[in-house]
């Protein structure tokens, strides 16, 4: 709670947050489905810094990666993003950046998992925690399937023991269920909120 107010500015949690980072913050693998607005990015990025080291964020999104670095570091986080819309010089800084430890945040898009020599280059530092958004396109059943997402399943076991916290707003148990198997965390908790 400290954390979140001192570094965050939160007087507190909202519903079903607290929970989540509690889980997170102890090193258990976990799936959070909660709705759209209801800040789920907390549940990665509170848990993120009272871990210490680099949170590392797998996103689809070009558009929400760079709107997550802005806000974190508007806050006085370290923050970078990895992705194709960002120059090659770019990239390759925030690469150095993580390798030094100087990174609260990577956010990268899953598509950056297939160039060769990333993951292992990520394996040379390892993360404190693994976050991966919008979950639900890791799942042939998801509603919106991204093929480089099934590459999860086989690189992040070399970032590993880091925890590994999948969020989605949306999840049948069937996705849910294919989440779990195909990111590798078959004992992970589950919190299912707000439906």
């Amino acid at each position: 709670l400290g954390t979140l107010r001192t570094r965050f500015g939160w007087p507190g949690f909202r519903p079903h947050q607290e929970e989540v980072c509690r889980a997170v913050v102890e090193g258990r693998d976990a799936l959070l489905v909660m709705p759209t607005g209801s800040v789920k990015s907390l549940c990665y990025q509170c848990p993120g810094v009272v871990r210490g080291g680099t949170t590392l964020v797998v996103s689809p999104l070009i558009a929400l990666m760079d709107d997550q670095v802005g806000k974190l570091k508007a806050i006085g986080l370290r923050a970078e993003a990895i992705h194709s819309g960002r120059s090659r010089e770019e990239s390759r800084a925030a690469s150095q950046a993580y390798l030094r430890g100087d990174l609260d945040f990577l956010m990268i898009a899953p598509e950056r998992l297939a160039v060769p020599g990333f993951p292992e280059l990520l394996a040379r530092r390892l993360p404190a925690l693994i976050a991966v958004d919008e979950a639900h396109c890791i799942s042939h059943w998801g509603h919106d399937f991204r093929p480089d997402y099934r590459l999860l399943g086989q690189r992040l076991p070399m970032l590993r023991p880091a925890p590994i916290l999948a969020l989605t707003a949306t999840a049948t148990v069937r996705v849910q269920d294919d989440i779990v198997v195909q990111l590798g965390i078959p004992e992970a908790r589950r919190f299912i909120r707000g439906f």
